[in-house]
Formats: structure tokens, C-alpha cells, sequence
């Protein structure tokens, strides 16, 4: 019987699709984890990722969903061969609650004040891909513990950027984001990605390509379940863009 992976075998071969594990974290009953002992939360920084899924037969095979699809045949490949189940943020509904998950992996994350997390290192920049539950533990780095770069920004320029103002004390007004999307004025963010995401100040180098910025806003655009405009929702999990 194969050996699980140890942690510095998981980084490479994840590695290899752009991916990185941010960290783990021993789950408690309200972590809703089932039978795991650890939870190890795999995120992409940046567009490594994308550009590994661009050539990838998931990404040309002209179906839906292609981004979701190789996630799950890459990911899935790599917990089989950690002895471990992969959980994803579009598995679902109940969905996985993975910003809670990724902020008990990896201490240096935190909350923006749009909802999207954010680290001194990367800014913005990280999207959650998948969950690996083990049901044996295996050794992990040290976590580092870093203070958010939100509670040093002044200007806060992601709570003003929005062309819309959809980042509201009382949440976040998806279909006023998506309807201004489909206007000629909303290309800018449509093309780019959102405005306000891009307007942080933090980890630009790791800010993602345009065409993984578009990738993105297309999907989000496009997804079902949009509310009227005007109506309040609470900022989306899984972030997962």
C-alpha cells in the first residue's frame, strides 16, 4: 500500500499545477469536516494556475463548467495519492464553508473590508480551489502569523473603487455588480476584473492576467441565482475567483 504524501511532496506536485497548500488546521464538529483529523486547504496565487488549465483538454473540450472540472480530476488525483478526500467550493448546496476553512489553515489571511480575503504577501490574489480531509495527520510547516495590511491602509480604496458602490456596510448587492457588467461602461472591470479587487494596493505582482480576469467575470456573470438589483447579500462563500 502506498505511503501518504508528505507535505513537502503535496507542494510539489501541486506545485507543478500552480496550485499551493496555504496550510491545515485539526477540525472541530463545527468545522463540518465528517471523520477528518486535518483539513488542508489548496488555493492558486496569481495565474500559474490558469495558464496550466489553459492547456489542459477541460479548458478546449467546449463543455460547461471547465475550470470546476479540471480542478477536480487535477486535485482529486493528488488526495487520492495523499490518502485524503477532496472537497470543493462548488460542491454544493450546503457548500463547503471554505473562508473559514482558509482562515483557521493559514493565520496570515484575513477578511477585507469587501469580504474577500487578503494576506500581506499576496493582497488580495488567492482563490480557495479545494479542501483535502485526511483521516491521518501529517506534519506541516510552522504557521506564520501576519497582521492584516487592511488595518495599516488608510485610503482603503477597495471600499470606494466600485463603480456601482456594490461593497455596502450591509453587504454585498451582487446583481447591481453583474447587471453593470453587461454595460459598456462595465467593460473595464468585464475585461480587467472587478475594480475594487484591483484596486488594492497589496501584492499587485501577483495580481492575476487578463485572460484569467476575464475567465473569471464571464463565469461570474453568467452563473444563475442572481438577485434583483438592489438587494443585499452578504459577500460570496466560497471565494473561490
Amino acid at each position: 500500500m502506498r505511503s501518504p504524501l508528505n507535505f513537502a511532496e503535496l507542494q510539489h506536485r501541486l506545485g507543478l499545477d500552480g496550485l499551493t497548500c496555504i496550510g491545515g488546521f485539526a477540525p472541530a464538529l463545527a468545522d463540518e469536516a465528517g471523520e477528518a483529523v486535518q483539513v488542508l486547504v489548496v488555493a492558486n496565487i496569481g495565474s500559474a494556475m490558469f495558464e496550466r488549465f489553459r492547456k489542459s483538454p477541460e479548458a478546449s473540450g467546449g463543455k460547461a463548467d471547465p475550470l470546476d472540472r479540471w480542478t477536480r480530476r487535477t486535485i482529486g488525483m493528488i488526495a487520492a495519492d495523499a490518502g485524503a478526500r477532496a472537497v470543493f467550493p462548488f460542491d454544493g448546496p450546503p457548500w463547503p464553508p471554505f473562508q473559514r476553512w482558509a482562515l483557521r489553515a493559514d493565520p496570515g489571511l484575513h477578511r477585507s473590508p469587501i469580504g474577500l480575503l487578503v494576506s500581506a504577501e499576496h493582497g488580495p490574489w488567492l482563490g480557495l480551489r479545494a479542501a483535502m480531509l485526511l483521516t491521518e495527520a501529517i506534519a506541516l510547516p510552522q504557521p506564520v502569523v501576519r497582521a492584516s495590511p487592511c488595518d495599516d491602509c488608510a485610503k482603503k480604496p477597495c471600499l470606494s473603487t466600485c463603480p456601482v458602490g456594490a461593497f455596502r456596510a450591509d453587504g454585498y448587492r451582487v446583481a447591481d455588480c453583474r447587471a453593470y457588467l453587461g454595460t459598456l461602461s462595465g467593460q473595464s472591470c468585464m475585461m480587467l476584473g472587478c475594480a475594487a479587487r484591483r484596486a488594492c494596493p497589496v501584492g499587485r505582482e501577483h495580481a492575476y492576467g487578463q485572460a484569467h480576469a476575464t475567465f473569471h467575470m464571464r463565469a461570474f456573470r453568467g452563473s444563475p441565482g442572481a438577485s434583483a438589483p438592489g438587494s443585499v447579500t452578504p459577500p460570496p462563500e466560497p471565494e473561490s475567483a
